[in-house]
């Protein structure tokens, strides 16, 4: 694995152009943009159009719903703060989320809501950061009523309400016991969602004015952020999640009056972003660099190496193996990193094209977005087709598939 900055092979470029054409062309895709980089190389693809019977053409700048790839980009918050000293991984987090102190315990995770045991210990910073102060998005547990409660208070995306504002989803949170004693086991989502609460009650500003302030606009990220403004309504495409029985193409969400046409109730660092593959291309090229970006420092490198690390023991993530291994019709293969660092993934064996310490995150509305630090490489693939069917998912294989054979050394 050398530093080579050589960047790609023609042939592989062509493969990589060849490969994403077939999907667009299958209809499958209505449109993509690719972004990826090695060393100071950087290439771009844009395919299809920006709606499924046709429309405007993508663009370079065609701004997308990041969905889940809002994960690694919000974390730098928190870690801004860790750098700070304003907070400290192993403190508790009542002092600003008071509505999480005294957690009851489930029993047993199917069992009911009032067979309780009181938590072990406090809910720490270290714990929100990492996923696993007790409550999140489990898909082996579906049907239970812990899980029945989650969708019934509102507290994920993607539901029929949008989620409410911050102060009533914690006063929500708070009603509710942890499905796993507070460190136990790693869990998706809620706790992205929490971070930005964190963030918003320590710095006493929203978490979108913190992260413009401390990450997008040192970054220049001028396109990034939890709505559109409406004179850049157009850019952004219609996102469909198709029907997995008939595959026919359903509008999820429209750009002009849908959700992300003005702020929402709740920022949400869990899965609200939206950016372009540019803006996405300066965080993950920053997070590479150590955390620098031209002459500024966003993050220290030890906040980096802290975020791109993977914190789960063996035992934690066993669990998240045998939600990728064995539900694979259910992520079509996504989730065998092996490791799982603050907000993202980290690759920690070779179960793919991908080296191990590769990092970043996948999202459900059809983007992925990773970084490489041993080939000093950047991929960022933006659809806007959701994973109710396989198509995006199946794209973002074959794209870095295509990618890491690219690669020339």
């Amino acid at each position: 694995m050398g530093q080579s900055n050589r960047g790609f092979s023609e042939a592989g470029l062509r493969r990589l152009h060849d490969v994403l054409a077939r999907h667009v062309e299958s209809g499958k895709i209505p449109g993509v943009v690719a972004l990826f980089s090695r060393g100071e190389e950087t290439h771009v693809e844009t395919l299809g159009t920006m709606r499924h019977d046709g429309g405007a053409p993508m663009r370079r700048d065609t701004i997308f719903r990041m969905a889940s790839t809002s994960k690694p980009v919000t974390m730098a918050a928190a870690m801004v703060l860790l750098d700070e000293c304003r907070l400290r991984l192993d403190d508790p987090v009542e002092p600003w989320l008071p509505e999480l102190a005294d957690r009851r315990v489930l029993k047993r995770i199917d069992g009911p809501l009032d067979e309780t045991v009181p938590a072990r210990r406090p809910i720490t910073v270290r714990d929100v950061l990492a996923s696993t102060f007790g409550l999140g998005m489990d898909m082996t547990s579906l049907g239970t009523p812990i899980m029945n409660a989650v969708f019934e208070q509102g507290l994920t995306p993607n539901l029929p309400e949008p989620m409410p504002e911050p102060d009533e989803w914690m006063r929500r949170l708070g009603t509710l016991p942890l499905m796993y004693q507070p460190g136990e086991r790693w869990q998706y989502q809620i706790s992205n969602d929490l971070v930005g609460v964190l963030v918003s009650r320590v710095t006493g500003q929203s978490f979108e004015s913190f992260l413009r302030e401390r990450v997008f606009e040192p970054l220049g990220m001028k396109d990034t952020g939890f709505h559109v403004p409406a004179d850049d309504i157009d850019r952004l495409p219609t996102l469909y999640a198709p029907d997995p029985r008939t595959g026919e193409f359903i509008v999820w969400d429209e750009a002009k009056g849908g959700r992300w046409s003005e702020p929402p109730a709740f920022q949400s660092g869990g899965g609200g972003l939206v950016s372009t593959a540019d803006d996405y291309h300066a965080y993950f090229r920053m997070l590479l660099n150590g955390g620098t970006h031209g002459s500024e420092r966003i993050l220290s490198r030890p906040a980096v190496q802290l975020m791109t690390t993977n914190r789960l023991t063996p035992e934690q993530n066993a669990a998240r193996n045998a939600m990728a291994r064995d539900n694979v019709h259910v992520s079509f293969g996504q989730g065998q990193h092996g490791g799982w660092g603050m907000g993202m993934a980290v690759r920690t064996y070779r179960g793919d094209y991908a080296p191990v310490g590769q990092f970043g995150w996948d999202g459900g509305s059809g983007t992925s977005t990773y970084a490489d630090p041993d080939n000093r490489l950047t991929g960022i693939l933006l659809t806007q087709v959701g994973a109710s069917v396989p198509d995006s998912v199946l794209l973002m294989h074959d794209f870095w598939t295509t990618l890491y054979q690219a690669i020339d050394d």
